[in-house]
């Protein structure tokens, strides 16, 4: 993987998207690159072949202007956190070399986002140590590392505006035709499909600061802020 200035880490296809498509656009917007990884192909999903989730996947990243995407290949709904896996997320880290790193909160109902998210914790922690794993190359630690919420609501430190975004972060999980046929609805945890569960969530955060969409991510201690002027 080619360096990038934020890299977001997601459990499955279209998970970015969901919880933030929009952040993606933003960054782009300013300039700045953006890598996705995928962790597993979604071959578990009730809806759609691992080809299908492939080329969705790949019409959302250029939806999204993202020129790098890659998938790790982990097994849908058996992601292991262990020392193998751990050392595939610190390679990234220290290829990447991201100043921004997304990953999903810990907390879910869906047993991929909590260890995908314990895997992003630890690797964040230990790709900035100089004497592990030095085969995998100079420590590098990003500055920022931020969580998005999957399947259970987050209290957020932050919520980005998105709201001139809303269109094209809407087209981007378009992308994934499979998850959005009506009919059945059984196997979705919320009853919504991910187009109307982002869309009503990104509305509920954008009240909650006073804009009509906003993306919700939590960090770990206080957000360090250097120029007061840019909250306003």
């Amino acid at each position: 993987m080619q360096a990038t200035d934020a890299l977001f880490l997601a459990p499955h296809p279209d998970d970015v998207e969901i919880a933030a498509g929009g952040t993606v656009l933003r960054l782009r917007a300013r300039g700045l690159a953006v890598a996705l990884v995928d962790v597993t192909r979604g071959e578990k999903g009730s809806r759609g072949t691992v080809d299908d989730r492939a080329r969705e996947a790949a019409a959302a990243a250029k939806a999204l202007d993202v020129g790098q995407r890659v998938n790790l290949g982990l097994p849908d709904t058996g992601v292991r956190v262990d020392d193998q896996n751990v050392r595939r997320v610190v390679e990234l880290l220290r290829t990447a070399r991201p100043r921004l790193f997304f990953a999903p909160a810990e907390r879910d109902v869906h047993p991929d986002h909590v260890a995908v998210g314990e895997l992003a914790g630890r690797a964040f922690f230990l790709a900035g140590l100089v004497n592990f794993a030095p085969e995998l190359g100079a420590p590098h630690r990003p500055r920022l590392f931020a969580r998005y919420p999957g399947n259970v609501p987050v209290e957020p430190t932050f919520a980005v505006d998105i709201s001139d975004v809303v269109a094209g972060k809407a087209a981007a999980i378009r992308c994934y035709a499979t998850q959005l046929q009506p009919g059945d609805r059984s196997h979705l945890i919320q009853g919504l499909d991910v187009l109307e569960r982002a869309q009503a969530r990104d509305r509920f955060y954008g009240a909650r600061i006073g804009v009509a969409a906003a993306e919700p991510f939590v960090v770990d201690g206080p957000l360090p802020i250097r120029d007061v002027a840019l909250l306003g």
